[in-house]
């Protein structure tokens, strides 16, 4: 097949949108000798447990059956949406409605769906740096401006409320914060959270919380406390993936909490998008999310000892520094002040047999900082990660 471009034209939002960056970390295995031992690949994030036996049992039977074939509701068949509700509710003390949820392709399908009921081409919205990627590709195709607020490595990376006022204009439409964090690992305070819903509140713009890592934080309090305000939907939209939590990434369900008249609009587009989410996993993770409650709680206690193992690994390196560690990520700023965050990653893959992502891919002012994806690994694999980073020349 040719690989040149047609002779027709491409959306131009798209073409200024760099590849997809994993893939090209992907490609440094191939060129990796084994020299160092197995590659050890921190790259993407992927639960490295299969989902329980009885799960992948019933997901089989479920993608058997004729009922799957079909086409179902446009916001997720009604037994997920309400188990989710449910959850969430139980999980944020508060009482939630099925019709505050829609169930997406996936969390990534969650966010492009909600930027597109939020915004049109020239509004803006206010997004942390380092961000997710496939946030920032997302706002750029869809011609949304960007103002960036930065995430400081001094403040934990932790965003400020009192700099993100200052960004709000007259075209701003929402603010948007992931926590846990993708690509830092850092968990925002409840009261940093309740800050940015306050200030969105003030000034009529939506808060988008991606919480997609929400069931890897220690149990306890509630992550923040906005879904106990009657009026939470007012205010802001949640995001969450099912791929992390019940280790199935490749089934794609996410979903999007928000007033039931947001989710009535959401809709609209969803029916464009998808039609319907995959029917076959909806009703397994509809009984697997209490049934296999006890197991999520096991794999956050596994993730927090590889959280523990992956401090303890850095802090036995010399010129490395673990800036901030949570759920699935460490963000660490490597000891090389001249070398771009790439070719330092490119190394430690070639060079050491170990794979992490370059600061880089998250955003400006990244250069001294690669992100580590320590779920894919046991605490043993973890442990190896300081004598292979010292064979770097």
């Amino acid at each position: 097949m040719s690989s040149l471009p047609p002779p027709f034209a491409l959306n131009s939002r798209v073409l200024a949108v760099d590849a997809p960056p994993i893939p090209e970390a992907q490609a440094w295995k191939t060129l990796y000798s084994g020299d160092a031992g197995p590659m050890i690949d921190l790259s993407q994030a992927v639960p490295s447990t299969p989902p329980p036996a009885s799960v992948l049992k019933a997901l089989g039977e479920a993608a058997a059956s004729s009922e799957a074939s079909r086409y179902g509701p446009i916001l997720g068949d009604a037994r997920l949406r309400a188990a989710h509700a449910a959850e969430t509710g139980r999980i944020y003390r508060a009482e939630l409605l099925e019709s505050q949820v829609a169930i997406t392709a996936g969390c990534n399908q969650a966010f492009v769906s909600v930027m597109m009921a939020l915004a049109g081409a020239g509004d803006s919205v206010i997004l942390p740096a380092p961000w997710y990627f496939n946030h920032r590709m997302t706002l750029d195709m869809l011609g949304i401006d960007v103002d960036i607020l930065p995430a400081r490595p001094e403040a934990g990376f932790v965003p400020d409320v009192e700099e993100a006022a200052y960004l709000i204009r007259p075209s701003t439409r929402a603010i948007i914060l992931v926590s846990p964090n993708n690509p830092t690992g850092a968990v925002y305070p409840p009261n940093v959270i309740a800050a940015f819903a306050a200030l969105c509140r003030a000034r009529s713009i939506a808060l988008v919380l991606d919480e997609t890592y929400r069931d890897f934080l220690a149990p306890g309090a509630p992550p923040h406390r906005l879904f106990q305000a009657v009026d939470w939907g007012d205010t802001l939209i949640s995001l969450y993936s099912f791929s992390k939590a019940h280790a199935i990434p490749g089934h794609r369900l996410g979903a999007v909490m928000a007033s039931s008249a947001v989710i009535t609009e959401l809709a609209k587009w969803l029916d464009c998008i998808q039609i319907c989410p995959a029917r076959a996993a909806q009703g397994v993770i509809a009984r697997a999310i209490t049934e296999e409650r006890d197991w999520r709680l096991a794999q956050a206690d596994d993730l927090a000892q590889r959280a523990e193992a992956t401090r303890q690994a850095f802090a036995r390196l010399n010129g490395w520094s673990l800036v901030t560690a949570g759920a699935y990520f460490a963000f660490v700023r490597h000891p090389y002040e001249d070398a771009r965050a790439v070719d330092v990653a490119r190394r430690l893959a070639l060079e050491a047999g170990v794979l992490a992502l370059p600061g880089s891919y998250f955003g400006p002012g990244q250069e001294q900082h690669l992100r580590f994806a320590f779920a894919n690994v046991d605490s043993k694999t973890i442990a190896e990660i300081p004598h292979r980073i010292a064979m770097l020349t």
